[in-house]
């Protein structure tokens, strides 16, 4: 294929699939809490950072993102879904929490996409292999084209699963209020067909009762 063995075609794989450092997780927050993520970036590079409630109470939750100098880059409160782009300014630490302390009852699940792009730490260094240069050029076109296609392929997934999981979570809640809702139902009709059922007792009872009365005078 153009002159390239297998392994410099690999290395060329591996070598652009590494240009851009990804992690997603699902977690749970419990209610009354605050979840805290810390990453180190370096100027220059860009970050994205996706976040979605799955599951739990409103599906809203609070988030807030801080610079490494206490700057306050973003925050939303009772939020379901968003996505924030930036472009790291500064060296260090930058934190990011999910806080659910407004709600005392339920807990959340929350998926998070955290993305970084041209951060030196997420690229491979070093020299590569040497083959020609037009000839790498085109494998490497051919490459990042695919690779783009399979990771907005793997998006829709993501999103698919999370629009599935909030669906189905909603489906098994509305599920137990009708289940609870009928077992209200069922009792109120026992009790009013025992208190129908005691009320024309009485009715025949009063009746006999004045039978009595009668033929004893």
């Amino acid at each position: 294929m153009l002159g390239l063995s297998l392994p410099t075609f690999l290395i060329s794989i591996i070598f652009l699939l590494k240009q851009i450092g990804a992690s997603e997780l699902t977690f749970e927050l419990p209610d009354n809490a605050k979840e805290c993520f810390h990453e180190k970036l370096k100027v220059g590079s860009k970050f994205t950072l996706e976040y979605q409630v799955v599951t739990g109470g409103n599906y809203d939750v609070d988030l807030e993102l801080k610079s490494p100098s206490e700057k306050i880059l973003y925050k939303e409160t009772k939020k379901q879904y968003d996505q924030i782009e930036k472009t790291v300014e500064e060296d260090g630490v930058y934190v990011f929490c999910f806080s659910n302390e407004f709600s005392t009852i339920t807990h959340k699940v929350i998926y998070i996409d955290w993305k970084v792009d041209g951060d030196p730490e997420h690229e491979i260094s070093g020299p590569g292999p040497k083959v020609a240069a037009g000839a790498l050029t085109m494998i490497e076109s051919n490459v990042a084209r695919i690779h783009e296609n399979l990771e907005q392929a793997i998006d829709y997934q993501t999103h698919h699963r999370l629009r599935e999981a909030t669906g189905r979570a909603r489906a098994e809640d509305l599920r137990e209020r009708v289940q609870i809702w009928s077992l209200g139902q069922f009792i109120l009709i026992i009790i009013v067909a025992i208190g129908t059922v005691l009320l024309l007792r009485s009715f025949f009872t009063d009746r006999r009762t004045g039978s009595s009365m009668a033929w004893n005078r």
